[in-house]
């Protein structure tokens, strides 16, 4: 007799003791997910002068969203990025050796004017864009850029069609090499404890990709990592990642999004608390997402973007500032900046306003971050796309 599908499951569970995916609720952050997307559709009508609309706009989708066919998609595009040549001069940036490259030397080069800044947010939207355009129109893709919803996997990232490995993933774990626990806060507070990968990605898509640039300041606590001693040096070696679920269940699931949704009404303190709070011991979920990763260069805060799950992890950090800025109080928030231009304030600098530009170096045109505001073009731009 035929068994039937529920019964083959079962029988497969316990043929090989591996349980079947179960993603975590998210109906916190979805329902305001949804009221975000019917806020921008009330300011669009409003706003008959944009071509762009909620149902024009390119749709960004959540990564198990996607068919696996749409995911291969994806990553063959990463790919090809990976095989073209940078256009970055090469003795600037020796160490740049694709396209891909490319936005990883971006992004080591901007780091201190990009993080704990009033264009943190802005920028790594303009950033992402850029990317997805690239994947778009240098290697045909035709999809958008994916998301991953972290509070969905928060539990299980191991197990999550993200990250386990098979051929519809972003790359599986590390093989097991021996590490230290992994100091994220860079104070000894809540150092990460070692999980079980830390070695070489050797399954899904990025199986033996080089990784070139970086690590500049690793907080991954492994013997055979060496920081480079000038930015921009060629470094090849394995991508390797210790994907953790200490982390991802601490810092990252849908309750942490929620509150941090929820519980800032201005944008400084959201910001803030998004990039964590480190003297207090608590990552965030901007931090927490890295440190999911951890490995090398995740764990780098300059070459993190050298991991392709990179990009991932920051549409949706832009998916979770997109809806804090809809939800509700969608214009005032559409022009709410906070913080100045350097790192945590050091050294003292002015306050950001929405007339500074948004560099991308060769990467595209600079723009002011008043046109990043909205990802309809509704303080004009060339954005247009919302999340589903």
């Amino acid at each position: 007799m035929q068994l039937s599908l529920l019964q083959g499951v079962v029988a497969l569970v316990a043929a090989t003791g591996v349980a079947a995916f179960k993603p975590a609720c998210i109906a916190g952050t979805e329902k305001l997910a949804a009221e975000a997307l019917a806020g921008i559709a009330e300011l669009s009508k409003n706003n008959p002068g944009s071509s762009c609309t909620v149902e024009t706009a390119a749709k960004r989708q959540e990564w198990s969203a996607l068919s696996v066919s749409e995911r291969i998609a994806y990553t063959d595009a990463v790919k090809c990025l990976m095989a073209k040549p940078s256009i970055l001069d090469p003795v600037e940036v020796p160490g740049a050796k694709s396209r891909y490259d490319d936005f990883v030397a971006i992004h080591i080069n901007q780091t201190f004017s990009i993080h704990a800044t009033a264009n943190f947010l802005s920028w790594h939207r303009y950033f992402t864009w850029v990317y997805e355009q690239a994947l778009r129109n240098e290697c045909g893709y035709e999809g958008y850029q994916p998301y991953w919803n972290w509070g969905k996997y928060a539990l299980d990232p191991l197990g999550s069609p993200l990250f386990d490995g098979s051929a519809g993933s972003i790359g599986g774990n590390g093989v097991f090499a021996p590490h230290g626990c992994t100091d994220g806060l860079g104070n000894g507070i809540n150092c990460i404890p070692a999980g079980e990968g830390g070695g070489c990605v050797e399954t899904g898509p990025f199986a033996g990709m080089s990784v070139n640039l970086g690590p500049v300041f690793s907080a991954f606590d492994s013997p055979d990592i060496v920081l480079v001693d000038t930015l921009f040096k060629y470094n090849p070696r394995c991508l390797r990642r210790d994907i953790n679920v200490w982390v991802s269940s601490n810092w990252t699931t849908d309750h942490d999004s929620k509150k941090l949704i929820t519980q800032n009404a201005d944008i400084v303190s959201f910001q803030n608390a998004m990039q964590g709070d480190f003297p207090n011991g608590v990552y965030g979920v901007h931090s927490g997402g890295h440190y999911t990763l951890g490995g090398d260069p995740g764990a780098d805060f300059f070459s993190s973007t050298g991991d392709p799950a990179f990009f991932l992890h920051h549409a949706q950090v832009d998916r979770t500032w997109w809806i804090w800025q809809n939800y509700k109080s969608a214009e005032a928030r559409l022009e709410a900046i906070g913080g100045t231009i350097t790192i945590s304030n050091q050294p003292p600098s002015r306050d950001g306003t929405l007339d500074d530009l948004i560099d991308m170096d060769i990467l595209a045109d600079s723009r002011p971050i008043r046109e990043v505001m909205s990802t309809v073009g509704l303080k004009g731009g060339p954005l247009c796309y919302v999340y589903v």
